[in-house]
């Protein structure tokens, strides 16, 4: 997934109001940013930390600039854009490169089911049973290369691990993709202490045979693609 417009860089003043951010260009303009992520963004929100907008002049939107990427120590990245997930997902679906999930004929995003749910991904066709694929975006790193999910609480997110173990109980299939936006980590895991109800709802869900799989992303401001498998721990 290719950025449509180079980036431009800056040094992050504040985030604020979960959707802004104040960036501090490089010829000294100061400037108000989308942030397209609602979640706590721990360890990515402090003043001074090297940041990637991507301009815009689109006269339908407020603001010319929306953030999309962060600098780490050691030469590594961050993706902030949350929804940039299902893009790169999409796209690694569309050219065949998650093995765990090959051998379907049609893949339709946003698809309604359970009760009051969309799935990101509804992947059919081939002689395959249906595949609910849901798609969780990660960039929490709080010890040594562990990615770790959710960085808050997310009552949604575990109504949706609900939701699939249904889907799995109607005889389909249902898997969860965690794919980490950051190029530091090696390894996923739950952040239980942050969303307890959604540890306990994901390895309830394990148990029911909804399948976890986590991915790693490459990442720079040419833009973000999909990388390797990561071993995926419960706990």
């Amino acid at each position: 997934m290719r950025f449509q417009r180079p980036l431009v860089p800056g040094r992050l003043i504040r985030r604020y109001k979960r959707f802004l951010a104040d960036v501090r260009l490089e010829d000294g303009t100061e400037v108000t940013a989308h942030c397209p992520n609602s979640g706590a963004m721990l360890g990515l929100t402090e003043p001074g930390l090297r940041v990637w907008l991507e301009p815009n002049d689109d006269p339908r939107r407020k603001l010319g600039f929306a953030w999309r990427l962060a600098e780490l120590a050691g030469g590594h990245w961050a993706g902030v854009d949350a929804g940039l997930a299902n893009r790169v997902v999409a796209e690694a679906l569309a050219e065949g490169r998650v093995p765990a999930l090959a051998g379907h004929d049609r893949v339709r995003p946003e698809v309604r089911y359970a009760a009051r749910s969309r799935v990101d991904f509804l992947l059919s066709g081939a002689g395959q049973p249906d595949t609910y694929l849901e798609v969780k975006n990660v960039h929490l790193r709080r010890e040594g290369d562990r990615a770790e999910f959710p960085d808050c609480v997310t009552a949604r997110g575990a109504r949706h691990m609900r939701d699939l173990a249904e889907m799995v109980a109607a005889g389909h299939r249902a898997a969860v993709l965690f794919l980490v936006q950051r190029t530091d980590c090696g390894r996923f895991g739950l952040a239980a202490d942050l969303d307890p109800g959604y540890a306990e709802a994901a390895r309830a869900a394990a148990a029911a045979g909804v399948v976890f799989l986590c991915h790693a992303t490459r990442i720079g401001p040419e833009g973000v693609t999909l990388a390797q498998a990561l071993p995926v721990d419960l706990g």
